[in-house]
């Protein structure tokens, strides 16, 4: 088969479209006839040489894909043979075969055509993580694995517009909270008010604290989802509300900030951080079936559906890290494979 590799730690130059050898299903693991893969900011930094796969994960780059079932590992049982299915990867999704353990395959919903399905298993799985649990309906009493946001509540997302973004947006509105979002256009904005943003916030031109404490009365935002970390670290915590939730679930404003325990302490408030890839197996496929479970119906409802930028050949990956160094996206960016 052919896959993208990476030459060396670099640029998107670095990525190559070259022969290697195929993949085998160990026991427990589903091999999948890749259709498409996503491309992740953890893609990026795994191509700059700051982020390796876990030990046994596939060299190649993708944390997502969907396809067809190929062939079934020893003691799996529930898949067939030519199935549409999507997957949640430690690696190996830009391929045209990825070997996956089968509690993170999921079925491609009713209405998602097999490439769009694509961009759905970090996105749902990421935001389910960190903001739902499971128990009950995702319409009514459920609140988040981590942030434990209830309906009524303000979520503040940054980076509404990126593929957790718009996510985040249609599922933390879908169980009733009040959704505010941070980024850098108009454009971009206006297509998260789409989604059902209420609160519109152009970090470029605009202070999200002052923003948020204008729009929710000085309350502030009950959850934060932040994929900044260091940089947003001190106003992050301003922009809480008492009892306020913060979720850290990326680097891209640096890894080293201070905190101010005493702001922490006044609002009686919390900050977690979490990462996905190097999760446990049995703690991926919970999360995995946690989403099948309450998200999928709401696909399948036509309440949420994945937001897709663009899509480019697989061998075009470098032109796809690109895109996404620019920021000029909406949604996922996705690589097709031949």
């Amino acid at each position: 088969m052919k896959a993208i590799t990476i030459t060396e730690p670099g640029g998107p130059e670095v990525l190559t479209w070259t022969e290697v050898p195929d993949p085998v299903p160990g026991p427990g693991e589903v091999l999948i006839d890749v259709v498409a893969s996503a491309v992740n900011r953890a893609d990026l930094l795994q191509r700059q040489g700051f982020y390796n796969p876990p030990p046994g994960a596939s060299p190649y780059p993708g944390l997502e894909c969907s396809g067809h079932v190929a062939a079934l590992g020893e003691g799996v049982h529930g898949w067939e043979i030519g199935q549409p299915v999507c997957a949640l990867l430690s690696g190996g999704g830009y391929a045209e075969k990825v070997a996956v353990p089968a509690g993170q395959v999921l079925p491609v919903p009713e209405g998602v055509s097999v490439a769009d399905a694509a961009a759905l298993p970090e996105a749902t799985a990421t935001v389910w993580s960190n903001i739902f649990m499971g128990g009950g309906n995702a319409t009514s009493s459920n609140v988040f694995m981590v942030a434990h946001l209830r309906p009524a509540e303000t979520l503040l997302v940054h980076g509404g517009s990126s593929g957790i973004g718009t996510m985040a947006i249609q599922l933390a509105k879908a169980v009733g909270a009040k959704v505010a979002v941070t980024a850098g256009s108009k454009d971009k904005l206006d297509y998260c008010a789409e989604l059902g943003a209420d609160i519109l916030i152009n970090y470029r031109e605009q202070d999200f604290v002052a923003e948020i404490e204008r729009a929710t009365g000085g309350a502030g935002a009950d959850v934060i989802l932040d994929n900044m970390g260091a940089k947003y670290l001190d106003r992050n915590v301003q922009a809480l509300a008492v009892n306020g939730r913060l979720a850290i679930i990326g680097m891209q404003g640096g890894i080293k900030a201070e905190l101010n325990i005493a702001a922490l302490l006044g609002k009686r408030a919390a900050i977690s951080a979490t990462s996905l890839r190097a999760r446990p197996l049995a703690e991926k496929a919970a999360i995995v079936a946690a989403v099948r479970e309450h998200v999928w119906p709401l696909i399948e409802a036509g309440q949420i559906r994945p937001v897709v930028d663009r899509e480019l050949p697989m061998s075009e990956a470098p032109a796809a890290h690109q895109v996404l160094e620019d920021s000029g996206h909406i949604g996922k960016v996705l690589l097709v494979a031949p």
